[in-house]
């Protein structure tokens, strides 16, 4: 009873939290440049706005209580319930990030939410409650914030059982509230969507090109993605690691020239291609929809580029703000997948998914999540192209899992 009740203000905050920053990005990146005098925006717009972001999300991580969030570099971790007092830096250090177009995303953010607003109404109704209550109660918070954010309430729930580790007689504790919170919460998001209009924030494709039987030729491929999404993903990874301990000396100073760095990254690959800048900044859940579907569009030579520069912005987002690891990876996996499309053997959309579910897992290490996730987002064609996309998600993360060791 708990999990379903906790699902409503759960699910409504995350909702209006993402609708916000929604409406933050459309105002300072395409409506403010106007108003200023500008006919759209200059090549240079997105670099005081990241600086700006590196400030506040230092300033937060410095004076208020808790990290803000996890340190998205690490990886998904199972660190227990969020604490009540650690709500206000996590959702300011999310929001910055976010909505001022760090390459980062909204669900580790609305995880933590989630939880720290389930332990909250736990303490609220018993305040001696037992540690469990609020490990449950907090898990099934967690489920509801993000129910909805990767197309289904499913792959939340696989989201948090593979990242908790949950299993054996702790399964069935967690699970069923957690489920029923979920559920609860994507009603709740499709109920606010019919009543405001504002959407329901989940990754979904409208248009998606039809995808055949797999071949041999598709298989081969799914061994070749897999070996280039661990090796990408690697690097990411460990330029991000290598630079958060810098940062972290003298965050204050140091978070601003990060996301400065970002900025020109953004540039040099607006000058470089023509391309907008959104398809470089943000966290590319808006944005992969019409790559995939646009896909015929694109040169192999801006692909590459969209892929390189974003990956850059993206371990720099790593090292040092607030936010999500898992929609840059499926949008740098798109295109990378897209890309190698033009050669021989391989259709775009069998590309388009096993890159996205290799690189996913390669930045992840979840791979039933990984799988899932991409089944979920490519609706039929999902299970069509499911055998293929296990090869490529198994490869990437047994050699991932051997390039981190070495």
């Amino acid at each position: 009873m708990f999990g379903a009740v906790i699902g409503v203000p759960v699910a409504t905050v995350a909702y209006f939290f993402l609708k916000g920053v929604g409406e933050t990005q459309h105002y300072l990146f395409a409506t403010l440049p106007g108003e200023l005098g500008f006919h759209g925006q200059p090549v240079w717009w997105p670099i005081p706005l990241l600086a700006l972001s590196g400030l506040l999300v230092a300033l937060t991580i410095r004076y208020l209580p808790g990290t803000a969030g996890h340190k998205p570099a690490e990886g998904f971790k199972a660190s227990g319930p969020v604490p009540p007092i650690e709500l206000a830096g996590i959702i300011i250090a999310a929001f910055a990030t976010l909505s001022l177009g760090v390459v980062l995303g909204p669900e580790a953010p609305l995880i933590a939410i989630g939880s720290g607003l389930g332990v909250l109404a736990v303490h609220l109704v018993k305040r001696d409650a037992p540690e469990m209550a609020s490990l449950v109660i907090g898990a099934a918070g967690s489920f509801a914030a993000i129910s909805t954010l990767l197309g289904s309430p499913l792959p939340a729930a696989f989201l948090m059982m593979e990242v908790a580790g949950i299993g054996g007689a702790m399964l069935g504790v967690v699970l069923a509230p957690g489920l029923l919170a979920a559920g609860v919460g994507s009603l709740i998001f499709i109920g606010l969507d019919n009543w405001t209009g504002f959407g329901t924030f989940s990754l979904a494709v409208p248009d998606i090109p039809p995808a055949g039987s797999p071949g041999v030729s598709e298989f081969l491929w799914a061994i070749v993605i897999g070996v280039i999404a661990a090796i990408f993903g690697v690097g990411i990874k460990r330029l991000a690691l290598l630079l958060q301990p810098i940062v972290e000396r003298r965050m204050v100073l140091l978070t601003p020239v990060v996301g400065v760095a970002i900025g020109v990254v953004v540039l040099i690959f607006v000058e470089v291609t023509g391309r907008s800048s959104a398809e470089v900044l943000f966290s590319g859940q808006d944005q992969l929809p019409g790559l995939i579907e646009g896909a015929a569009g694109w040169t192999v030579g801006a692909l590459l580029m969209v892929v390189l520069c974003k990956g850059l912005a993206y371990s720099f987002s790593l090292s040092s703000f607030r936010g999500g690891p898992i929609f840059p990876s499926m949008f740098i996996g798109a295109a990378g997948g897209i890309a190698l499309s033009h050669l021989p053997g391989l259709p775009m959309i069998a590309g388009a998914a096993m890159g996205i579910g290799a690189m996913m897992v390669a930045m992840l290490g979840l791979p039933l999540t990984s799988v899932l996730i991409v089944s979920v987002f490519l609706q039929a064609d999902g299970l069509t192209l499911m055998p293929l996309v296990i090869v490529a998600v198994v490869v990437s993360y047994v050699v991932s899992a051997r390039l981190r060791a070495a």
